[in-house]
């Protein structure tokens, strides 16, 4: 069998639940009979069903399953959760040959599936594009191997360095767009597949961002913002039903809507700690230049993206500064990605 070519075809269907699943991985799985792929599934949203379970589910003639074989990018879960364990499923219709992309880092699975499956009598094969896998479960993988978020910092700035004009300068709170239309569509994607969206207060302040994903299907991101000395405008977008905001203060602010939820901090590290209890998978550090730098300055990121545009903007606040010349570098209609991963 072409154990390569099946798997891809399960990261394919995995990948289609991303922003969907959190704080549960991307599982895609296919059962295959002589050669031929009878089945398939992907865990689509958090509480349905997993990936194995759809595709056994899909198969039309199940005496078919005891001569098959189930590939899965990820291990099979050995634990009751809002499902009953795949393992059972898998076991229960006789499938012999299980396929496995990478193991599963979560300390209630991490190898009891593989366990279960070779007690059982099944041929267990581990570690197939076992690199690919891991990759498209980045988030989950840094989450339960790092016991922190996965953290993206992304930024806008113009040609000659400066992420906004000066305030004073600004239409008193609208946002001065640096990137262009196409950038800002790349970023609302980015946005719907991320567990969560990060800001400092002064963004919110002079900007008024609702920080979702309306330009592009897809769900939003849980919104922080990180306002030390509650200085939010109670009239802020972002304290909108639109998605779920938290506001991380050093101060008690009474006056925010009951659809936000203040939480106390005491500096980077507690936010960090914080987000990995709220069970936050991954993070996207959207602004402002202080705030970058806080996660910058502590060597706390997993991907940096920094839109590059042509416009000058002569004086006002200065970029966080890193340097681009590793970065990857693609055109996005009028701008200029630079992207690193690590």
């Amino acid at each position: 069998m072409d154990d390569i070519k099946f798997m891809k075809r399960c990261i394919d269907l995995a990948s289609k639940g991303i922003g969907y699943t959190y704080p549960n991985p991307l599982v895609g799985s296919i059962i295959v009979h002589n050669n031929k792929i009878i089945g398939e599934g992907y865990h689509a949203k958090y509480g349905e069903s997993h990936a194995e379970v759809n595709a056994i589910n899909s198969v039309a003639n199940k005496e078919l399953l005891r001569e098959s074989t189930l590939y899965v990018n990820l291990e099979p879960c050995n634990h009751h959760g809002k499902t009953p364990p795949c393992t059972e499923a898998i076991i229960n219709n006789n499938i012999k040959r299980i396929v496995i992309g990478s193991r599963d880092p979560n300390k209630l699975v991490n190898g009891s599936g593989i366990d279960k499956l070779k007690s059982s009598g099944c041929d267990v094969v581990i570690g197939v594009m076992e690199a690919e896998c891991s990759d498209l479960n980045k988030r989950f993988f840094k989450y339960h191997n790092h016991k922190r978020p996965y953290i993206i910092l992304k930024w806008a700035e113009s040609k000659d360095g400066f992420i906004s004009p000066l305030k004073s300068d600004q239409s008193p709170r609208k946002v001065y767009w640096i990137s262009g239309e196409d950038s800002k569509k790349l970023t609302h994607k980015w946005r719907s597949q991320e567990h969560s969206i990060l800001v400092g207060v002064q963004t919110i302040i002079d900007d008024n961002p609702l920080l979702t994903t309306r330009i592009v299907d897809g769900k939003n991101p849980i919104r922080f913002v990180l306002d030390p000395n509650s200085r939010i405008p109670i009239d802020s977008r972002v304290l909108s039903d639109k998605s779920k905001t938290i506001i991380l203060s050093k101060k008690e602010n009474n006056l925010i809507p009951n659809n936000t939820k203040s939480l106390s901090f005491e500096n980077i590290q507690f936010i960090i700690r914080s987000l990995y209890d709220m069970k936050i998978q991954s993070v996207l550090i959207e602004g402002g230049t202080k705030t970058i730098n806080h996660f910058l300055n502590n060597n706390l990121w997993d991907s940096i993206r920094v839109f590059k545009s042509n416009k000058k903007i002569l004086d006002g606040i200065k970029s966080p500064l890193v340097n681009l010349s590793n970065f990857s570098k693609s055109y996005i209609g009028d701008d200029i990605l630079y992207k690193i991963d690590r």
